[in-house]
């Protein structure tokens, strides 16, 4: 028995190296593990680059890879979730909206809003609060990737979670893209924007139009993963991150890649209070963060005064 036992741990852990020697040479081709600055002109003329991952590409480049990546991990999206943060990302959110405090009358923003998770929880939220006068609420889930949106609704329906199966609370799902919003001036009280950003070209413009969108007074709320705060500490978070991420990402999704490449993009996110000043110069007041879990993730928050 124990002779077999180890055999099979041998023989996965064999399959492990092979994996990660065939990625790494996947991304020797294709420039992918080597840094470059993002911004500087484009060999090709005058177009800028951005990086996508740890790699280098045009910014015209960027918004279809990142498509492509969702797109291919769509339908194991929240099962990947759970997998890779032990379950911790459900905490995570919780605390996002209880942060939010979402309240009967709200006009909700669900950017990058895919599965639904943050808004389901909003909506769960909303039910559990007195509505004594019947205010009206509203949520819009947007994300760029139509495929994560019809992966949402489905949810939705199986989860009683719908406009006809709600009460006093609308949902719309919304396929647009972050950095140039289709709705009109103040169309919203609250813009949420969760484990989406950082795969966003332009952030200030992602800023900008979430500014744009708000109503004065409303509410920029974004939960990202961020950069720990001890050195020990974020050691091992790396080791676990590039060692153990993408094999998971490819014997449970069968997505070496683009696993890779979202491990890649949290190291290439600004830190916290780099990302605090940027939403700063989007015109935002009262702008704060709050780690959770060491820094692993963050929430940061600002207000259109």
């Amino acid at each position: 028995m124990q002779s077999t036992r180890s055999t099979r741990l041998l023989s996965l852990a064999r399959r492990f190296v092979h994996m990660r020697t065939a990625a790494q040479s996947a991304r020797d081709s294709t420039g992918l593990g080597t840094e470059k600055s993002s911004g500087a002109a484009s060999t090709s003329g005058t177009e800028q680059t951005t990086h996508f991952g740890f790699q280098t590409v045009r910014e015209s480049e960027k918004e279809q890879k990142v498509h492509e990546v969702f797109e291919q991990v769509a339908n194991s999206y929240d099962m990947m979730n759970d997998a890779m943060s032990l379950g911790i990302h459900r905490v995570w959110k919780d605390v996002f909206v209880e942060r939010l405090g979402p309240t009967h009358g709200m006009r909700l923003l669900d950017m990058a809003g895919g599965t639904g998770d943050i808004t389901f929880r909003y909506l769960r939220y909303l039910a559990n609060q007195p509505n004594p006068q019947q205010r009206p609420s509203h949520v819009t889930v947007s994300d760029i990737n139509q495929h994560m949106l019809d992966v949402g609704e489905e949810r939705a329906k199986r989860l009683g979670l719908t406009t006809d199966q709600l009460s006093n609370c609308t949902v719309a799902w919304q396929c647009a893209d972050a950095e140039k919003l289709p709705f009109p001036d103040a169309s919203f009280t609250a813009y949420t924007i969760a484990f989406g950003i950082r795969n966003c070209t332009h952030v200030d413009k992602v800023l900008s139009e979430a500014y744009r969108v708000l109503q004065p007074g409303g509410r920029f709320m974004c939960l990202e993963f961020s950069h720990l705060t001890n050195e020990t500490i974020q050691w091992l978070y790396d080791q676990y991150s590039f060692q153990v991420i993408p094999p998971m990402g490819q014997l449970l999704a069968g997505q070496w890649q683009a696993y890779q490449y979202l491990v890649e993009s949290i190291r290439r996110f600004p830190k916290q209070e780099q990302f605090k000043q940027m939403i700063k110069q989007a015109g935002f007041e009262q702008v704060s963060h709050e780690n959770l879990t060491f820094g692993v993730v963050s929430i940061h928050s600002g207000f259109k005064l």
